[in-house]
């Protein structure tokens, strides 16, 4: 499963970040994104009614439940229905769950450290989080220049035209938030999605 996901996130090359706390705007984000040509999104658990939401899509699209910090949230997560789990930080007591449940886990870490001992863990995509904070592509490119093996997702107000940059610095795939997830209409993220993934494709 997790070689599958390297494989799935990384043809896909955009990893979308769902953060709203009302589950139906959640529903119709997934929706949207699936319209334009994406299965494999983030939602971000900002209230324990965003679980109902997971519930009511997983069976349309692969959802990660992200923002996971306990283990109490990462069984309620895998109950309604996610694939992944994803933590904005490194927990060893979701490790554990994820080899449990032979679930992946996305773990969130900001250093070149904490990235290596991620991937020490056989934690098989780290998030790099805050990217922009950090220095954004140059960081990336920094990064895996002596750690080749990494397979790291950027995160952190990455905005659209970005996107190629860090792919071509080497990124598995790119985390992209409100500047994608977020728009006047739900037809709009769906045009937004199409347009970046023909841009990527090319």
């Amino acid at each position: 499963m997790n070689i599958n996901l390297i494989e799935k996130i990384s043809s896909n090359k955009v990893f979308p970040i769902i953060r709203s706390r009302n589950p139906q705007e959640v529903i119709d984000t997934v929706k949207a994104l699936l319209d334009g040509g994406l299965d494999v999104m983030e939602v971000n658990v900002e209230t324990p009614q965003i679980f109902n939401a997971i519930r009511a899509v997983s069976k349309d699209a692969i959802i990660c439940a992200g923002g996971i910090i306990t283990s109490i949230q990462a069984q309620a997560a895998i109950d309604a229905g996610a694939k992944i789990i994803s933590s904005p930080i490194f927990q060893t007591n979701l490790l554990k769950i994820s080899k449990d449940k032979k679930l992946p886990f996305i773990a969130g870490t900001s250093t070149a450290n904490e990235a290596y001992n991620a991937w020490k863990s056989r934690i098989p995509l780290v998030k790099i989080y805050p990217i922009t904070a950090m220095g954004g592509v140059q960081y990336i490119e920094n990064l895996l220049r002596p750690m080749p093996f990494l397979n790291v997702i950027p995160q952190g107000n990455v905005k659209l035209e970005e996107v190629p940059e860090y792919i071509n610095a080497g990124a598995a795939a790119v985390g992209i938030g409100r500047h994608l997830t977020t728009a006047d209409s739900y037809s709009e993220i769906t045009a937004r999605t199409k347009k970046l993934l023909e841009t990527l494709n090319k």
